[in-house]
């Protein structure tokens, strides 16, 4: 058979889009069949209220004690600081503001530069920015999802100067003052290479732990490493107080400013109301505690669900050619938060769309990767490093429903 010219780049491409649709309704058949589909749409992730909550809500509405005073918050963070092992927790309003107040009790100043990864949700850019410092985008790891150690060394190897025990960028001259490192869906980044570069760098390390409560690496809750961390407990979260956060530290000095400007900064006194620097009315209100403890109390339940629904996926994905069920990496034990898919590949993204249309069609909640922070407006000048790595996940990443009770 003889095609005339055009014809056969044709067919090709009719072939190649025939695969695509193929293979999105195979994702899509898996989905069906790992999720008991009745009719009902089913969300990426919702909360679970089985335990107290209603018990421990009303307990707090009785007391009148709703705002940031009262038992319940002191309790939640009691709480916190029991399952995770780290010594002093500080409850905030949100996610935000938890890693606002933890990059400026790092000592992140106006006119810093703070690397972050492009590949994250944009809290992390915004808190970055709310402190007048410049975020400073990294690459990702595609075997983690969290930031690549032996790029990143390589690239402040050739980027940056050690002057006087700190570390600055050489083409702006502006100091490189910390690393934000996400743990991605609730996968630990590789801590122990990262916060040797730190080390190495003279950099202060912050773990942005939003999605990975519950999250191990080799044996230690994350948020060991940093010198701060964050989580988030947002209503898509694995456990959720509504909104809610908290800033996390072994330093008790860090600790007493974090409570301290979270506090708008007032001095202790029974009755005067001095403030003393400029603070933040970031402080948890007691009505979500008192939730975030009802929450908490059911955190290992939780968990155990969602490495369940993690399981589920990876053998009914194990059959479909072209598709990853992303797992933990081997030295994490990880929270599942947020399940993805990776389809194989490197230009994937018509594909995935093909997919989002799909399932999203048919009543099952999926989305791609966050736009990377680097492709946004107010963050496009923004000093990078070469990100191919995330660029090519983000085209290819699909994250599907991942709520404790579908297990």
């Amino acid at each position: 058979m003889v095609f005339e010219p055009g014809e056969l780049a044709e067919l090709q491409n009719r072939q190649v889009h025939h695969l695509k649709s193929s293979r999105a309704q195979s994702i899509l058949s898996v989905l069906r069949q790992c999720l008991a589909v009745t009719g009902k749409p089913i969300a990426l992730h919702e909360p679970c209220f089985s335990g107290n909550e209603c018990k421990y809500v009303k307990e707090c509405l009785d007391s009148t004690w709703v705002s940031s005073a009262g038992p319940f918050v002191n309790r939640f963070e009691t709480m916190l600081s029991d399952f995770t092992g780290i010594k002093y927790v500080v409850a905030t309003v949100n996610g935000t503001a938890a890693l606002h107040v933890a990059l400026k009790a790092a000592g992140v100043k106006a006119g810093d530069e703070v690397l972050c990864p492009t590949m994250t949700f944009v809290a992390t850019a915004n808190a970055i920015t709310y402190c007048n410092a410049t975020p400073h985008f990294v690459d990702s790891d595609e075997r983690t999802l969290g930031v690549d150690p032996k790029k990143l060394e390589e690239y402040l190897r050739s980027a940056s100067t050690l002057r006087e025990g700190a570390c600055y960028n050489t083409a702006t001259g502006r100091r490189v003052r910390a690393l934000v490192v996400l743990h991605t869906f609730g996968h630990p980044a590789d801590l122990d290479s990262l916060k040797e570069i730190c080390d190495r760098f003279s950099i202060a390390l912050i773990e942005d732990a939003a999605q990975s409560i519950g999250s191990f690496y080799k044996g230690k809750h994350t948020c060991h490493w940093g010198i701060a961390s964050a989580l988030s407990f947002n209503g898509n979260k694995t456990i959720t107080t509504g909104g809610g956060g908290a800033v996390l530290t072994n330093s008790k000095n860090i600790a007493s400013y974090a409570r301290h400007i979270s506090t708008t900064a007032r001095s202790p006194h029974q009755w005067s109301v001095l403030h003393d620097e400029i603070g933040y009315n970031y402080r948890l209100p007691s009505i979500n505690a008192a939730l975030g403890c009802a929450q908490l109390e059911q955190l290992p339940s939780f968990l155990e669900k969602k490495r369940s629904l993690a399981s589920k996926y990876q053998a009914a994905f194990d059959g479909v050619e072209g598709v990853t069920f992303f797992t933990e990496p081997s030295y994490a034990r990880s929270n599942y938060w947020l399940n993805a898919l990776l389809l194989c590949g490197n230009n994937g993204e018509e594909e995935r769309d093909l997919v989002l249309e799909l399932t999203n069609s048919n009543d099952i909640m999926t989305r791609p990767l966050y736009t990377l922070m680097h492709r946004l407006p107010m963050f496009k000048h923004c000093p990078r490093m070469d990100l191919s790595s995330a660029e090519s996940i983000e085209a290819r990443l699909i994250n599907i429903p991942s709520s404790p009770a579908l297990a």
